[in-house]
C-alpha cells in the first residue's frame, strides 16, 4: 500500500468537502491541489469522482429529513412545488454540460484558467454584494419557478472551472431576491441532483478508471470528503446567516492572484 497515495487521498479529501459547498470554487481547488502534490491519471480522476460522491452524501445526511419528506411527499402541493423547483433550475446546466463536458474538461481544466476564474468570480461577488437587492423570499418553499430558473441559468457559469458551483447559484439566488440564507440553502438542495447526475454520468462515460487496487485510496478520500462537508455546510449556514460574502470574495482574488504569479 502507498503511504504517500493515502496522505494526497486524506488531503484531497479534505479539499473537496471544504471547498465544495462554499463560494470559492472545489473544483478549482482540487485541479490546483493535485497539480501540485502531483497526484494524476486514472486514479486521479477516479478519486474526483469519488470524493465529490462523499461531499454531497454528506449534505444528503444533514438534511435527510427534508429530503426524505420531498421524496415521500410528492403528492402534497409544498413538496412537488419543490421538487418541480429543483427540476427546473437542474436542466439548464444539464443540457449545456451534455454538450460541452468534453470540450470543457479538455481545455479549460488547468491552474491559469481556474485563478483567472476565480478572480473574476471574486469581484463580481463585490459587485453583487453592493447592489441594493431587494429581499422577497426567505424559505426555499415559496420559491417561484421563475426564480428556480434564474437561479439555473446563473449556474451554467459554474460549468467554467473556477466559477464556483455554489458560489454562482448563490449569488444568482441573491439576484433573484432570495435571502442569504434561503439562496445558501437552495445551493445545498440543488447540489444534490448536479452532483448525483455529474458523478454517474463519469462513471457511464468513462468505467475504465475503477481499479481494486485503489480502492483504500478512495476510501479514504470518500470518508474525509463526507465528513468534512457535514461539518462545513452546518458551519457555513450559521455564519451566512449573520455576514455577507465578502470574505470568500477578497479570498477568491487573492489565491486566484497567487496561483496566477505561481503558473505564470
Amino acid at each position: 500500500m502507498d503511504i504517500f497515495a493515502l496522505i494526497k487521498a486524506f488531503i484531497l479529501g479534505i479539499v473537496e468537502g471544504l471547498t465544495e459547498f462554499l463560494p470559492v470554487s472545489s473544483t478549482g481547488h482540487l485541479i490546483i491541489a493535485a497539480d501540485l502534490i502531483n497526484f494524476k491519471g486514472d486514479t486521479a480522476e477516479a478519486f474526483e469522482i469519488i470524493i465529490q460522491l462523499g461531499a454531497i452524501l454528506g449534505v444528503v445526511w444533514d438534511y435527510r429529513r427534508k429530503v426524505g419528506s420531498v421524496l415521500v411527499g410528492l403528492n402534497r402541493p409544498t413538496e412537488r412545488r419543490f421538487a418541480i423547483n429543483l427540476l427546473i433550475a437542474f436542466l439548464p446546466a444539464a443540457i449545456v454540460g451534455l454538450l460541452f463536458h468534453d470540450l470543457i474538461t479538455e481545455h479549460l481544466f488547468n491552474p491559469r484558467t481556474v485563478a483567472m476564474a476565480l478572480i473574476v468570480g471574486g469581484v463580481l461577488i463585490l459587485v453583487i454584494e453592493r447592489l441594493p437587492l431587494r429581499v422577497r423570499v426567505t424559505d426555499i418553499d415559496r420559491l417561484g419557478y421563475l426564480d428556480a430558473l434564474k437561479i439555473g441559468v446563473a449556474q451554467v457559469f459554474s460549468l467554467f472551472p473556477g466559477v464556483s458551483r455554489a458560489g454562482a447559484t448563490i449569488m444568482g439566488g441573491l439576484l433573484s431576491g432570495l435571502s442569504r440564507t434561503a439562496a445558501t440553502e437552495f445551493s445545498f438542495f440543488l447540489a444534490m441532483p448536479v452532483m448525483f447526475a455529474a458523478t454517474f454520468y463519469s462513471l457511464y462515460k468513462h468505467p475504465e478508471i475503477l481499479h481494486l487496487h485503489d480502492l483504500a485510496v478512495l476510501a479514504v478520500g470518500f470518508v474525509m470528503s463526507f465528513f468534512t462537508a457535514l461539518v462545513v455546510v452546518r458551519v457555513f449556514l450559521r455564519y451566512v446567516s449573520r455576514h455577507d460574502f465578502t470574505v470568500f470574495a477578497w479570498y477568491r482574488i487573492v489565491f486566484g492572484g497567487i496561483v496566477l504569479y505561481y503558473y505564470r
